[in-house]
C-alpha cells in the first residue's frame, strides 16, 4: 500500500495548524470504493469540526484530514461495491461515522450509498461544491413540503445552501422570497427569487410582498428566523412549515431542524437537474489543495457568495 498527500492537523485547531502531509492510501471495506480526488469542497463544518466545536456529537481522531464533499474518479472497487467500476466519475458527500479520512487528499475510500454519478455538464469544481450544500437545500425544501404555487421565505438567500434552495423551489414552481444584502439582491434576481434586504423592519417588508402571509421559510441563517417566519405564516399554515438548518432549538419552537443525510438518491436528483440546467453551482474561488489553510480563511470571513473548492 502506497502513501498519499493530504491535509492534515494532529490535534484540534485553526487553519494554522493545517499542513501538507504523507498518509497511508486508505483501506477499502467490501462496499467501499477507492476514489481518486479531482476537487474537493470547502465547507464550514469543516473547519468547525477541526475547531472540536461539534467534539459533544461527533468523534474526530487524529491525524484528521477534513473535507466531506469530493468530486473524482473511481481507482479501485470493493468485493461487493458492484454500483461502481474503475474509471467511473463519481461525486459524494463522504460523511462517515467519525471524522478522520476525508476528501482533502489524493484519495479517499466511500461507501457506495455516499456516491452517484457526476453531473456531466458540470466541471470538477462544479461537481464538488454540490453535495453538502445541494443535499441540504434538497432535503430542507421537502421536510417543509414545499409545492408549486407556494411562497416560500428564504433566509440567506444568496448563501452556500441558500442558493441551491432557491433554485429547488423555483423549479417546482413556488414563489421565492429571499434575504441578502442589497448588494446581492441582482444576483438573487437572477435565480428567480424576489429579495428582501435582512436586518430590522425585515417582517413588515416581507409582509408588503405577501399580505396574506407566506406558506413556509427556510432558514439557513439563524438569528431569530424562526420566530420572525412563525409570524409571517398565513392563516393555514403550521409552524411545521419551517426549517433550520442553523437553530438548534428550532424543534423546541414547532418547526424542524435539518441535519443534511448522506443521500445517493438525492445526489442523482441534483445531478440530473444540474444536466438539464436547472441547478447550476457559482464559485467564489479555486484553490490548489496545498492552500487549504487560505481557502479555509476565505470561508471563515462569511463573504464567498459561491463555492470555495480544492483541486488535487
Amino acid at each position: 500500500m502506497q502513501d498519499m498527500k493530504a491535509i492534515a492537523l494532529d490535534k484540534y485547531g485553526s487553519a494554522d495548524e493545517l499542513h501538507v502531509t504523507e498518509l497511508p492510501e486508505p483501506k477499502v471495506t467490501l462496499d467501499e470504493v477507492l476514489v481518486r480526488v479531482r476537487a474537493a469542497a470547502v465547507n464550514p463544518v469543516d473547519w468547525k469540526i477541526a475547531a472540536g466545536h461539534l467534539d459533544p456529537v461527533l468523534e474526530t481522531r487524529f491525524p484528521l484530514v477534513p473535507g466531506w464533499d469530493v468530486a473524482g474518479v473511481v481507482e479501485r472497487t470493493g468485493l461487493d461495491a458492484g454500483e461502481f467500476s474503475v474509471g467511473d466519475e463519481v461525486f459524494g458527500y463522504v460523511r462517515k461515522d467519525w471524522a478522520q479520512q476525508g476528501t482533502y487528499a489524493e484519495l479517499v475510500s466511500a461507501n457506495v450509498r455516499l456516491l452517484a454519478r457526476k453531473p456531466r455538464t458540470l466541471s470538477w469544481e462544479e461537481t464538488a461544491g454540490l453535495p453538502l450544500s445541494g443535499l441540504t437545500a434538497l432535503q430542507s425544501v421537502r421536510r417543509v413540503r414545499l409545492s408549486e404555487g407556494e411562497t416560500v421565505l428564504i433566509h440567506a438567500a444568496a448563501g452556500g445552501v441558500g442558493t441551491f434552495a432557491v433554485q429547488l423551489a423555483v423549479d417546482l414552481g413556488a414563489r421565492v422570497i429571499g434575504t441578502a444584502s442589497e448588494a446581492k439582491h441582482e444576483y438573487l434576481r437572477s435565480l428567480g427569487a424576489e429579495p428582501v434586504t435582512y436586518g430590522d423592519g425585515l417582517a413588515d417588508r416581507v409582509r408588503a410582498l405577501a399580505p396574506d402571509g407566506i406558506d413556509a421559510a427556510l432558514d439557513f441563517g439563524g438569528d431569530d428566523a424562526v420566530r420572525l417566519s412563525t409570524g409571517l405564516l398565513n392563516a393555514h399554515e403550521h409552524r411545521s412549515r419551517i426549517a433550520s438548518v442553523v437553530d438548534t432549538e428550532a424543534e423546541r419552537k414547532g418547526a424542524h431542524y435539518v441535519w443534511v443525510r448522506p443521500d445517493a438518491a438525492g445526489l442523482t436528483t441534483l445531478a440530473d437537474l444540474a444536466d438539464a440546467g436547472q441547478l447550476r453551482v457559482p464559485i467564489e474561488r479555486t484553490l490548489p489543495l496545498e492552500e487549504a489553510a487560505e481557502a479555509w480563511r476565505l470561508s471563515q470571513t462569511g463573504r464567498a457568495s459561491g463555492k470555495i473548492v480544492l483541486t488535487v
